[in-house]
């Protein structure tokens, strides 16, 4: 039984949010698989467990986002911002993170595997095996 008011049946796979203002959107359990998120501003938004496989996150910005345990296997991060993001446990296996930023990002636990991680800045982040950067 879901122990908050977010319904985790919402199904926003393969919609267009591109440019979306999502700041602070509990968005816990999502289904956002393929959805477009180019440009879109998820800061603090609340993502812990969302399905976001093969999403396009363009410029994103997910600044402070709450991303434990978020399945990101596949998606397109190309040069978005995850300053002091939470990305405990989440899945960015085959992800594409070129030139994102990762500041202070929290990826302890998180799997990488054939991740695109070229020109990620990884100043003082958490590295998945829980050292810092």
């Amino acid at each position: 039984m879901a122990t908050h008011n977010q319904p985790s049946n919402i199904n926003l796979r393969r919609k267009n949010l591109s440019g979306a203002d999502l700041r602070g959107t509990d968005l816990r359990e999502i289904d956002l698989k393929g959805t477009d998120l180019n440009w879109a501003d998820l800061s603090q938004a609340d993502l812990r467990g969302a399905n976001l496989q093969g999403a396009s996150l363009f410029q994103a910005k997910l600044i402070e986002a709450n991303l434990v345990q978020a399945n990101l296997s596949g998606a397109f991060l190309r040069d978005a911002d995850l300053t002091g993001a939470t990305l405990s446990g989440a899945d960015l296996t085959g992800a594409n993170l070129t030139n994102a930023n990762l500041t202070e990002a929290n990826l302890a636990g998180a799997v990488i595997d054939k991740a695109n991680l070229t020109g990620v800045n990884f100043t003082k982040t958490t590295m998945p095996d829980g050292k810092t950067a």
